[in-house]
């Protein structure tokens, strides 16, 4: 079977935040034809074999902000996806959108185009901690967003960042307490990161910026895990919680080790058992597929293990945690045979358990999961 998943990567922004590493270009709105264009190309190439539109039952519109886009430049793009893919009647169809800018201009055409789920990056709801993450909303604005945007498209799901520089636990509880009283879906709850090559990581190593202690963002972690079980949300992966029937589709076919199509500089895919992906330069991307080039950065076959360890390490970082008998008849490999090791170990340390026919991590595991899961590649 094909893959039923697709993402789009869109890179414009208004403003490059000081700690995102995403495949983004900001103010530089003058290359937007030129991308759409290209996007094109890259579409008519990879899709040149299909018959047929292609049939899908999850597609994320990313970024970047794609939203940052004008309501003409939307409806473009979902043109260009359209001709090659079809999103089944009960498919997912996600985009992601900043509160700014986000007017009832641009969210009628992303009701008309069949969106059925918008992804807000609204990061906090304390003026001081958006401050330090240079994001251009305020708390009010982010409020007023998303009750507005859930007229037009009911399942919102909003990003949250903890362990700011200078955000104390109460303001994070209160951010948890506010927004679980605003019209949303779906929570993400990322931990931040300085990541190489960002400015935040070059202040944290000069010192401008102080790193959040362990202990208060592990506190955060856990805070955050309480409050949304107690309001309902099933915390469903390492950093995702859902009401009942609202967990990501699309992301699942991720966990799940899935294949998926997609497209975009910087984009990864992942089809036959080959994982690629576009340059992250948006401006070699563009010039490459200008003269007609493919412009993957990498590319690699997997083997059947190395399949099989991908989808220990992304099925670890659901609750439900892995099947084993589901994943040896999918890979015809012992499970106990590839990790043994690293399961006896993680066990022992009281970061893996098994759960009926499962294997999970602990709560102390949930703590360092991205610690554990790596120990499987």
């Amino acid at each position: 079977m094909p893959p039923q998943a697709l993402y789009v990567h869109v890179p414009f922004c208004l403003h490059h935040c000081g700690y995102c590493d995403f495949t983004l270009v900001a103010n530089r709105d003058h290359l937007i034809p030129q991308y759409l264009e290209m996007l094109g190309r890259e579409l008519n190439h990879y899709c040149r074999e299909f018959t047929h539109r292609r049939k899908i039952t999850t597609l994320f519109i990313g970024g970047g902000t794609p939203t940052h886009l004008s309501p003409k430049d939307l409806q473009t793009i979902f043109e260009l996806i359209g001709r090659h893919f079809e999103l089944s009647d009960d498919g997912e169809f996600s985009i992601e959108a900043n509160p700014d800018g986000l007017c009832d201009e641009r969210l009628s055409v992303l009701e008309a185009n069949g969106i059925n789920r918008l992804s807000l990056g609204v990061q906090s709801f304390d003026d001081a901690v958006l401050k330090t993450l240079e994001r251009k909303h305020s708390a009010a604005e982010a409020t007023e967003t998303i009750a507005r945007a859930s007229n037009f498209i009911p399942n919102v799901s909003v990003d949250l960042i903890f362990g700011v520089p200078g955000q104390g636990l109460e303001s994070w509880q209160q951010t948890l307490e506010h927004l679980t009283q605003l019209p949303v879906k779906h929570i993400s709850t990322y931990g931040l990161t300085y990541e190489q090559g960002t400015p935040f990581y070059r202040q944290e190593k000069s010192g401008v910026l102080k790193r959040m202690p362990d202990d208060l963002e592990r506190d955060m972690y856990l805070a955050a895990m309480s409050h949304l079980e107690s309001r309902g949300f099933e915390h469903y992966e390492v950093s995702n919680f859902g009401l009942p029937g609202y967990q990501c589709r699309h992301n699942n076919v991720y966990w799940n080790a899935d294949e998926y199509y997609a497209f975009g500089p910087g984009a990864a895919r992942y089809i036959d058992g080959i994982r690629s992906t576009n340059a992250r330069s948006v401006v070699k991307w563009l010039n490459s597929w200008n003269k007609g080039e493919p412009c993957e950065e990498d590319r690699e076959q997997l083997t059947t293990e190395e399949k099989a360890r991908e989808a220990i390490m992304l099925s670890l970082r659901r609750m439900a945690g892995l099947h084993v008998a589901s994943f040896e008849a999918r890979f015809q490999l012992s499970l106990q045979d590839l990790a043994e090791e690293e399961i006896r170990q993680h066990v022992e340390d009281g970061l893996l358990e098994y759960s009926g026919e499962c294997l999970r991590l602990t709560q102390n595991g949930l703590l360092i999961a991205d610690s554990v899961v790596s120990d499987f590649l």
